[in-house]
């Protein structure tokens, strides 16, 4: 920003010094005042510049460029005054003036008169970049006047001294868990990463990241954080290794460490400026923002989705439903997988970069995206936002009053409206049953709903921990393993509506020997039948890959009931449902040999009967190991 008014001054300054007054007097104060501009000194500046139209008060661009230190300063209505004085005294030579005017007009809520003079602009230039920015304002003026009239409620808290210093704290992520905290802390020029822990609701001691990512040469931010906190993506600016200015960086959590970081290369990374990461919840797909061509505008939000072979995918424009001909920065993906938030100073809004969400719909396309609004938003630059998995809260920094420096980190309610879908997760450790140790293993989470993997990762190799998450509204299969033992396999079913909580869990594996038993929770039949339902074949599929795995192993399948109804009907059910598993295996590339299949109905329950939830896990197919 600093950078722009240094340049707008500079230009300016040099345009109206050849349109300068015939008064000497006035004319030196006003060469006087351009060097307190280019130095930010706008308190010598604004004094230069009363005594030049005092000296002579027909100097019309002494009084634009008196405006103009105003506008800087954000003395809008002095600014507004200097303005119109300068328009008064000569309108036909003043187009800038009156766009100039426009904007503090807008800025001080007089829509009317805003819209009037963007208007009166666009009739003396209707095609340059400002003529653009201007019919852009005019839909700005409409919103906004709708908007303050209809705030949201707002009431931002500091997260207070554990995380915010006199330095500046910025650009917050947050795992799913919502323990975590990185943010990037800005000391004597030089940005780096800091963590802070949520214990008893309250945040911090913050500590440095790791020393293999933050270095004393180079600057590190923009970041964001996997839901699971196993991995961290990131922008590196004029790095050695760097494609272009800036490229995108990722670092995999290794124990209580985090790994070197490293370029992930083309094509998400170009010879033009790549920043921004934000990465979707199942770590597929990453978001981030790029100026190079074949965008809509300056800035532009891109993907890239990991392919078959564990490659990033071509960079792809999100497009013109959710970027436009100006700017947009800051994408955030909930953990919904299906909520964006992001800046954007291009759809209507308060006239800077405002703060935007947009909802995927069931076809894929982003819908229109919808202004956060007034007070969140407001005529200042609001960006960075990042959402809780619960959607209840958002974190974003801000120079607010009261805070314990520059800028600090807040977090605030978020609003009913702008809430996303509803997430829980499944948080735990994987532990060797015998030995009780923990065992890196891998973890994987399907939505049986939509047939879509939304977690595939390994548990952290030192402690045995993973984190996935599961939008609300479908129902997922759970299943660990490792090699060398037998699988685990578990159901999540989660109604739309439910207010779910997370799902703590230890999980113990047994190492493959005879006699070992896998309960089988994600195959299904229609009450009374013995016809896999289509939502079963997941679960057979990984069942056929660890038979694949394990060519030296022999089965039993079993088929269990609950005991409601009569013994020899069940038995012949559970017969048959064993048996709809052995032809599946068997016509799915699996020896017959390596196969039986045996009924037993309610003879070996697992739970109590007298409950509907026991009665459901007692119905269940299972597997045990008959040969090794």
């Amino acid at each position: 920003m600093r950078f722009f008014l240094f340049l707008f001054f500079s230009l300016f300054s040099f345009y109206v010094f050849a349109q300068g007054s015939n008064n000497k007097k006035a004319q030196n104060f006003f060469e006087k005042a351009n060097p307190f501009i280019q130095k930010q000194d706008y308190a010598s500046a604004e004094q230069a510049l009363k005594s030049a139209v005092e000296a002579d008060p027909l100097f019309q661009n002494a009084y634009i460029l008196l405006a103009g230190v105003y506008k800087a300063q954000k003395k809008y209505q002095d600014a507004r005054t200097a303005y119109e004085k300068a328009i008064l005294i000569n309108k036909a030579l003043a187009p800038e003036a009156i766009y100039s005017l426009a904007e503090t007009e807008f800025a001080t809520q007089d829509y009317l008169k805003a819209k009037q003079h963007f208007s009166d602009f666009l009739i003396q230039d209707s095609s340059s970049d400002q003529a653009r920015r201007a019919k852009k304002y005019l839909l700005d003026c409409d919103f906004a006047a709708i908007a303050i009239s209809k705030p949201v409620k707002y009431s931002p808290t500091n997260l207070g001294e554990g995380v915010n210093t006199t330095d500046a704290e910025y650009f917050p992520a947050i795992t799913a868990d919502g323990e975590t905290l990185v943010f990037t802390r800005q000391v004597n020029g030089n940005e780096d990463f800091w963590s802070a822990q949520l214990k008893n609701n309250v945040w911090g001691p913050a500590t440095p990241l790791s020393s293999k990512i933050n270095t004393a040469r180079f600057n590190e931010g923009a970041q964001t954080i996997s839901p699971d906190g196993k991995y961290l993506f990131f922008t590196g600016c004029n790095r050695p290794d760097g494609l272009g200015r800036c490229d995108i960086y990722v670092s995999h959590r290794e124990g209580k460490d985090w790994g070197e970081p490293y370029n992930i290369g083309e094509p998400v990374n170009s010879e033009f400026w790549e920043s921004q990461p934000a990465i979707s919840p199942d770590g597929r797909t990453l978001y981030f923002i790029s100026n190079r061509p074949g965008g809509s505008g300056g800035y532009d939000i891109w993907k890239s989705t990991i392919t078959d072979d564990a490659k990033w995918g071509p960079a792809i424009n999100l497009g013109p439903d959710i970027n436009t001909a100006f700017d947009e920065n800051t994408p955030f993906l909930h953990a919904d997988g299906k909520t964006l938030y992001f800046s954007s100073n291009g759809w209507p809004g308060f006239g800077n970069k405002d703060i935007y969400y947009s909802r995927q719909g069931n076809d894929g396309k982003w819908q229109k995206p919808i202004n956060i609004g007034y007070p969140i938003n407001s005529f200042e630059d609001e960006s960075g936002l990042v959402v809780s998995a619960d959607g209840n809260s958002g974190l974003f920094s801000s120079n607010l009053k009261g805070g314990y420096g520059m800028q600090d980190i807040y977090s605030f309610g978020i609003p009913e409206s702008a809430k996303p879908s509803k997430v829980s997760y499944v948080k735990g450790i994987v532990k060797d049953k015998d030995t009780k140790r923990t065992i890196e293993s891998n973890v994987q989470v399907i939505d049986l709903k939509t047939n879509k993997t939304v977690f595939d990762d390994y548990t952290d190799p030192e402690t045995g921990q993973f984190l996935a998450v599961m939008p609300v509204g479908s129902n997922y299969l759970f299943n660990v393993n490792a090699e060398g033992y037998l699988f685990y396999s578990e159901n999540f079913e989660l109604k739309a509506g439910d207010i779910n909580k997370p799902y703590q869990i230890e999980v113990y594996i047994e190492k493959i020997k005879q006699g070992g038993n896998v309960t089988l929770r994600n195959i299904f039949f229609d009450t009374n039948k013995f016809n896999l339902l289509p939502a079963s074949i997941r679960e057979l599929d990984l069942l056929i890959d660890f038979l694949h795995q394990n060519e030296n192993i022999q089965i039993e399948i079993q088929g269990h009931t609950d005991n409601v109804g009569d013994n020899k009907l069940n038995e012949k059910l559970s017969f048959n449902r064993a048996n709809a598993v052995y032809e599946y295996l068997v016509k799915n590339s699996i020896d017959a040999k390596r196969l039986t299949f045996k009924g037993f109905g309610a003879s070996k329950p697992i739970a109590d009967n007298k409950t509907e939830i026991g009665r459901k896990n007692n119905r269940r197919t299972s597997f045990v190991i008959t040969k090794v």
